[in-house]
C-alpha cells in the first residue's frame, strides 16, 4: 500500500469545475494524522509500514495498557489507529510523530478508497442479491420474494457452497480503486472525490494514493 491518510466522509456534494461541468463528489475530512510509529524491515517488526492516528482519543474509553503505549511513544492517544504497509522508500517520508495533512493529494489524481459498506441488517435474496422473486398471480402463494429451491437430488446431496441466500448484507470491507480528486481544501482539512464511496456519514476511511493506474494505449 502506497502512501495513504485517514479520514471520516463527511457526505455528498456537488462541484463545479472551471468549464462549469457539474460533478457528483464526496467529501471527506482527511487528517491531520500523527504518525504514530514507523517500522521498518531491519526493525523488529520485519516488514515496513506507517502506524497512523486519527482525531482526539477519549481517554476515559483506554485501558492502561493502551496509554502506556502512546505515553511511551511520546504521542498524544488518538481515536483511530491503523497501520499502512509502505515501500521502504516511502518509509523514509515518515518520521515519529509528523503530521500527515491532505496537502498529501494534489487535484486530478487518482486515489483510491478504502471503508466498510453502510451495513443493511439481515436481508432477503431480493434486496441482497437482486433476484426476481416468483410471479403474483397464477395461483403462486405467499412466496413472491423467497429464493426458491436449493436442494439437490442424490448427488452430491447438499447444499453447495456460495449458493444465493438470505442473510447479512454490507457491512463489508470494500476498496474503490482510481476515484479522481476534484479539490483540495488544507485550510478546512477537506478532499472532494468524484462519485461514491463506502460507508455511511461519519465513518472512517482510509485514502492512498492509486496502486493500480490504467496506462492509455498507444495509437
Amino acid at each position: 500500500m502506497s502512501v495513504a491518510i485517514i479520514g471520516k466522509k463527511i457526505g455528498m456534494t456537488q462541484f463545479f469545475d472551471d468549464l462549469g461541468n457539474r460533478i457528483p463528489a464526496t467529501v471527506v475530512h482527511a487528517g491531520p494524522c500523527t504518525v504514530v510509529k514507523v517500522k521498518s524491515e531491519e526493525g523488529r517488526d520485519g516488514y515496513d509500514a506507517v502506524v497512523l492516528g486519527f482525531g482526539k482519543g477519549r481517554l476515559k474509553s483506554m485501558t492502561k495498557p493502551e496509554l502506556g503505549i502512546f505515553e511511551k511513544l511520546g504521542v498524544e492517544a488518538p481515536e483511530v489507529v491503523k497501520e499502512i504497509r509502505v515501500t521502504q522508500d516511502e518509509a523514509l517520508l515518515y518520521t515519529q510523530g509528523s503530521q500527515v495533512d491532505v496537502t498529501l493529494f494534489q487535484p486530478g489524481e487518482k486515489v483510491d478508497v478504502i471503508g466498510d459498506s453502510r451495513g443493511r441488517g439481515f436481508t432477503g435474496v431480493m434486496k441482497r442479491h437482486g433476484m426476481h422473486g416468483f410471479p403474483r398471480t397464477h395461483g403462486v402463494h405467499e412466496v413472491q420474494r423467497h429464493g426458491g429451491s436449493i436442494g439437490n437430488r442424490t448427488w452430491p446431496g447438499r447444499v453447495k457452497k456460495g449458493t444465493k441466500m438470505p442473510g447479512q448484507h454490507g457491512n463489508t470491507r470494500h476498496t474503490i480503486l482510481n476515484l479522481k480528486v476534484v479539490a483540495v481544501f488544507p485550510a478546512q482539512n477537506l478532499i472532494l472525490i468524484e462519485g461514491g464511496i463506502p460507508g455511511a456519514p461519519n465513518s472512517v476511511v482510509t485514502v492512498r494514493k492509486a496502486i493500480k493506474i490504467r496506462l492509455k494505449k498507444n495509437a
